[in-house]
């Protein structure tokens, strides 16, 4: 057995061996195609002769390279530069411009107008604006949308196109300017013509479900009853997705064992059968390994379940957790105004 390379710290060619060593395989390949040939050779013979790095070792080469990084500095002299090289070599040029938009956006030209309409339309709206245009052309759209929008997308266009469009996006590599600057003309063009002045949808129940989910519990306390009175079909909707079952998720574990102790064991084996195994967890969690290895093999046992019944399972765990956060039992959401 080698010995472990423990009695005297490492220096020089050893300290990068060690280094290299450490770095997953494509960072390692990528640095070590940087050297020279004299390097390499140093750098190979080192990483082979070392044997067996102990801990000491490693902490030795990784404070020398910290050491030494810290003798300079990262200057910021053309910053903005650097990350869109950066972000440009690990995304392609289309994903890094939207993504700089994001992070930069006061640094970088404006997307254009179209394709910016085209991020907010609902896909059955932005389906019939592409649906006529070659794969090739309907990928490099779709590359430019949000994953979830793409995919929906996707999923409205015929099969055929489907494979071709994927096949397509697989194989963009980069894209010339002038193929962007007519995708915008074409947008344009069918957004004024089957929509006039384009208009896109927002908001919506989930939106302001969303919005009023995210402020203090105060606040909901008194737009639902107001709601409720203009319009109570709304105020239903709104109440279906003002707390979903994956809220719960956020309970620390005394607050879960509480309301796990009001929830009736058939219920929540239903319940947890929709969810996976990590999400599992917070409430296995709160309960005892023996009842968390029960509810598990009761989980396994039950077989295949109808969507409508986990559902039907989960909201009467919500009932509960709703109830028993009125009786001041559990904290549902952040609570802010709650206590003091």
């Amino acid at each position: 057995m080698s010995e472990v390379m423990e009695a005297a710290p490492v220096r020089g060619a050893d300290r990068a061996a060690v280094m290299v060593m450490l770095l997953e395989e494509k960072d390692a390949t990528g640095l070590i195609g940087r050297l020279s040939q004299e390097e390499l050779r140093t750098l190979g013979s080192r990483m082979l002769e070392l044997g067996e790095i102990g801990p000491d070792a490693i902490i030795d080469a990784i404070a020398a390279f910290a050491g030494e990084a810290g003798q300079g500095g990262i200057p910021a002299f053309n910053r903005m530069q650097e990350v869109r090289q950066l972000m440009t070599g690990a995304l392609g040029d289309l994903r890094a411009g939207s993504l700089m938009r994001q992070v930069a956006p006061d640094a970088l030209p404006p997307p254009t107008p179209a394709l910016e309409i085209a991020r907010w339309l609902e896909p059955d709206v932005l389906v019939p604006l592409i649906a006529e245009e070659p794969p090739q052309v309907i990928a490099v759209l779709l590359v430019q949308l949000d994953a979830g929008l793409a995919a929906k997308v996707l999923a409205l266009l015929p099969d055929a196109v489907q494979v071709a469009v994927v096949h397509r996006i697989a194989r963009l590599g980069n894209v010339p300017a002038p193929a962007i600057a007519l995708l915008e003309e074409t947008l344009s063009a069918r957004l004024e013509r089957i929509h006039g002045v384009p208009a896109h949808r927002m908001g919506g129940v989930r939106d302001a479900a969303g919005i009023i989910n995210s402020a203090a519990r105060s606040l909901e306390r008194r737009v639902m009853p107001a709601i409720t009175k203009v319009d109570k079909q709304l105020a239903r909707d709104l109440e279906n997705e003002l707390f979903r079952f994956e809220h719960l998720f956020g309970l620390d574990p005394r607050m879960m064992g509480a309301l796990l102790r009001e929830v009736e064991s058939e219920v929540l084996i239903d319940a947890l059968k929709g969810i996976d195994e990590a999400q599992r967890d917070v409430f296995f969690a709160a309960m005892s390994s023996r009842a968390a290895d029960g509810v598990r093999d009761e989980i396994e046992e039950r077989g295949r379940l109808k969507r409508a019944d986990v559902e039907d399972a989960q909201k009467k765990i919500i009932a509960t957790a709703k109830r028993l956060a009125a009786e001041g039992t559990i904290v549902l959401g952040d609570g802010e105004e709650d206590y003091v």
